[in-house]
């Protein structure tokens, strides 16, 4: 070979190299997007809302069941008797989570599949479904994460009182003692109640959810606070029911104050007010008491409750869940009290196909950062996050989501820089991996990574899952 043919070969092996060397560094996660090593990736569901077989193996009615057979409360006029039949396809949904590589899958028990009656004789077949699924997930290398309540309250008890009644709260503890107790061995970190704030402001605040009451405001109290009470009652019979050392937390959509401008005094104003906001729900859980604040504003309609109680409600939890979606609140410091001031939301303020779903990534940041500086948490996981979208599949069958990819990238950049600072979370569950029943929206209404076609039950994965998966091969944002 000559010298000039060489130097030739050796340029283009150097340029080929180079360009090797340049495809590497562009795949290669850049350290400011980076999340820690170990952070898990899930997605999440909840039993009412993807498992239909309502009717199935000795299942009980439970007040959704009861509430969308009242004509009107439904959007669509819907149900979730069939849902997405995960009840018999649970073996080809967690394939699907396989393929988007989560490591962790956060799902509810479904409490009148366990006790048809809410209490009393338990009903194997129920458990025995739990039991395989567990099995599945673990054949399959991903962690499950129980949810011990996800608003399907059976019937029978919503009958004998539901959350007004304080036999409720007791009923849940031997409920998830029984879950703790079969499952213990196989699952180590379990949630208790999904975001009481919802359930009960929905469903015993407004009827606009199951089981569809408005109670006045001192009734409304009550059953807060046996519900904030069945909480920490589970957390200690969960405790002493598992076979092994369990971790156990709440899984809260906290009402989230961000500083309107980011100051160090309206920081100090946001923490503030995200305590005084959450007075009757996680404030209590993580303080063991309500803000006087918060009881004198109710007055003669506060709960009535025992010291005893509120050390119940205060059992020491290993981590907290935090559903994030939307800011509930922008605020600025203020020299009179409270010490903040909420400013109001624009009517031009940016949201997703759900006209509640205010879009704003920065809550992702936030919301774990005040739980760890307001409670001190050791270890936090978002529990819930995402959204809605149009969701229509282009001709070429794919659900090309771009908003639902936009959404998430922008409240993950910021999720990242919670991490980044030292903020102590975890892991991040996105909801959902399917479309599913999505309460008084019925099916009209999608948030799922993966499209279903609810008359064949195909799944579909989206552009989303897409991204998603990719994002969690690297354990970083492109």
């Amino acid at each position: 070979m000559t010298r000039r043919r060489l130097a030739e070969a050796s340029l283009g092996l150097g340029m080929a190299g180079l360009a090797a060397m340049n495809r590497a560094a562009a795949d290669a996660p850049r350290p400011e997007r980076q999340f820690p090593a170990g952070f898990r990736w899930g997605v999440a569901t909840s039993a009412y809302q993807i498992e239909g077989a309502n009717r199935t193996d000795g299942r009980g009615a439970c007040i959704w069941d009861t509430f969308c057979a009242q004509p009107g409360k439904i959007r669509d006029g819907s149900d979730g008797a069939v849902a997405c039949d995960h009840y018999h396809r649970y073996r080809e949904d967690v394939a699907l989570m396989k393929a988007m590589g989560v490591t962790a899958y956060r799902f509810s028990i479904g409490w009148p599949r366990l006790f048809p009656d809410g209490t009393g004789r338990p009903n194997e077949a129920g458990f025995a479904f739990y039991d395989r699924l567990v099995d599945e997930l673990l054949a399959h290398g991903i962690e499950p994460f129980p949810t011990l309540y996800h608003w399907d309250l059976p019937q029978a008890l919503q009958d004998r009182g539901g959350w007004q009644a304080r036999d409720t709260a007791l009923a849940f503890a031997d409920y998830a003692a029984a879950v703790a107790a079969r499952l213990g061995d196989r699952a180590s970190r379990f949630f208790t109640l999904n975001e009481i704030l919802t359930f009960l402001e929905q469903g015993y605040g407004t009827g606009r959810f199951a089981p569809g009451l408005a109670l006045p405001r001192a009734e409304l109290n009550q059953a807060r606070h046996h519900a904030v009470l069945a909480h920490g009652l589970a957390v200690q019979a969960m405790r002493a029911a598992a076979p092994r050392a369990v971790e156990i937390g709440p899984a809260e959509n906290m009402t989230t104050a961000l500083p309107a401008v980011e100051t160090a005094d309206n920081v100090r104003a946001a923490e503030r007010a995200t305590r005084d906001m959450n007075a009757p729900y996680l404030t209590v859980m993580m303080e063991g008491r309500y803000t006087d604040a918060w009881l004198a504003e109710q007055g003669a309609d506060a709960p009535r409750f025992t010291p005893e109680e509120l050390a119940a409600i205060a059992s020491p939890v290993d981590f907290v869940g935090l559903n994030i979606y939307t800011p509930g609140a922008f605020v600025q410091a203020a020299d009179t009290a409270p010490g903040y001031a909420v400013l109001p939301m624009p009517a031009s303020y940016p949201r997703m196909a759900s006209t509640w779903l205010t879009f704003g990534p920065e809550t992702l940041y936030w919301a774990p950062r005040h739980v760890a500086r307001l409670w001190g948490a050791k270890a936090i996981y978002i529990t819930e996050n995402g959204t809605s979208a149009a969701d229509q599949p282009a001709p070429d069958g794919t659900v090309y989501d771009l908003d639902r990819v936009m959404f998430l990238r922008q409240y993950l950049t910021q999720l990242r820089r919670a991490t980044a600072e030292g903020v102590p979370v975890r892991g991040y569950f996105a909801w959902s991996v399917l479309d599913n029943f999505e309460w008084a929206d019925g099916y009209a209404t999608r948030f799922g990574l993966c499209h279903v076609d609810y008359a064949t039950q195909k799944r579909t994965p989206k552009l989303s899952a897409a991204f998603y998966r990719d994002l969690i091969a690297r354990n970083a944002l492109a």
